[in-house]
């Protein structure tokens, strides 16, 4: 093998590996400490309204449910956690779990698509099922629905 052949399929592709390599570490340093400290600014904030009330969290299975809609060719998959007025609220709800999700599964296939795809809609929907489950909790109330997953197909 001549030099000049020794340059062109060792030497150059070897530069180029190691030019890569120091971009890939320094890239990945960089990314590193900028995450870190977003992480750290994040934990330091302290809330503007030091009478905010951290409240526990129930979280459901996920729904799969027709619309309403004509043809019946679109379904919604849902995914809700439910902010709880008080933790003891969450044995109840472990025992009632299943009337839940019955009074759940009765609410969300009479919505048609054109009531639940704008954020109006999806807020006057959690509404209506925080009302419908609030009406039989006896331990407590649920205070708020957060919708984790919401796809329309």
């Amino acid at each position: 093998m001549t030099r000049k052949a020794l340059v062109l399929f060792i030497i150059i592709p070897l530069i180029f590996v190691s030019v890569g390599a120091v971009f890939f570490v320094v890239w990945n340093k960089t990314s590193f400490f900028s995450s870190q400290t977003g992480k750290e600014s994040e934990s330091e904030k302290v809330p503007e309204n030091n009478n905010e009330v951290i409240r526990s969290v129930y979280s459901l299975d996920t729904f799969i449910v027709n619309l309403a809609d004509k043809g019946g060719r679109r379904f919604l998959r849902v995914t809700m956690d439910l902010e709880l007025k008080d933790e003891s609220l969450a044995g109840e709800i472990d025992k009632r779990l299943s009337q839940i999700r019955d009074s759940i599964l009765m609410i969300i296939p009479t919505k048609r698509f054109e009531d639940i795809n704008s954020v109006e809609g999806k807020i006057a929907l959690s509404d209506e099922i925080m009302t419908k489950l609030n009406s039989f909790l006896k331990d407590g109330s649920i205070t708020n629905i957060y919708f984790v997953e919401f796809v329309i197909q």
